[in-house]
């Protein structure tokens, strides 16, 4: 019998399975506080490991975005879900909101992971693809109440979010809870009764403004990394 020592198979993927947790949870505070481009050395740093070990585990930026989202991006399908559930179609698009903007304003790439595309993770787009196809649904089910003005097109909750996240962007340090009068308002200004509204952008349109943002806010250290993106 070999005197040799057997190798720690289990030891190695414990470490792996800690490194990949490490990473996650490393990248859910970055993205969270600079946006989708944040820096990829920055979620290495914070989880402590060196840049080679997150790319490893994440060769694409959108498949570690899809990693620090999905349980937020399960969450947000079922905050669409119950809204569609409340037998009160306005009751449920308000708390709908409420809980979008909520999500929306701790997080400021959370609009951006609702728009981008994740062609090498399919079970992260199938969910974003259940919350495009649900959402027009339930914008119809609230204009039928007549509280939801009838010119609202499932596009505005995409302006509605953009602008959350501008002003909680600009009042992190200094007035924290300032975008909830900016939802309030919002909410109140959606309602039947006020004054019409120009023409919505079309879903085209909101795409190129989504895709343009994320490419000029893109770190110059990463775009030389040739595995730091989608």
């Amino acid at each position: 019998m070999s005197d040799k020592p057997r190798k720690s198979t289990p030891v190695l993927r414990a470490d792996a399975e800690r490194n990949r947790e490490a990473v996650v949870a490393a990248a859910r505070e970055v993205f969270a506080e600079s946006g989708s481009s944040a820096s990829m050395n920055e979620v290495a740093r914070r989880a402590g490991v060196n840049i080679a070990t997150l790319f490893r585990r994440f060769p694409t930026r959108s498949r570690l975005i899809a990693a620090a989202y999905a349980e937020k991006m399960a969450l947000y399908v079922a905050a669409i879900e119950r809204a569609l559930d409340d037998p009160e179609g306005w009751r449920g698009f308000r708390a709908y909101l409420e809980t979008a903007f909520e999500m929306q304003a701790g997080d400021c790439a959370f609009t951006d992971v609702l728009t981008m595309s994740f062609p090498d993770v399919p079970e992260f787009m199938r969910e974003q693809r259940r919350a495009g196809s649900l959402l027009p649904e339930l914008v119809e089910r609230a204009r039928a109440t007549g509280r939801l003005r009838p010119d609202f097109v499932h596009q505005d909750v995409a302006l509605l979010l953009l602008a959350i996240a501008g002003v909680a962007n600009a009042t992190r340090h200094t007035a924290p809870n300032a975008w909830r009068r900016v939802a309030t308002l919002s909410i109140d200004a959606i309602q039947t009764g006020r004054e019409v509204l120009p023409e919505p952008p079309t879903v085209q349109q909101l795409y190129r403004t989504f895709a343009h943002e994320r490419i000029a806010a893109r770190p110059v250290e990463d775009a030389a990394q040739p595995n730091s993106g989608p």
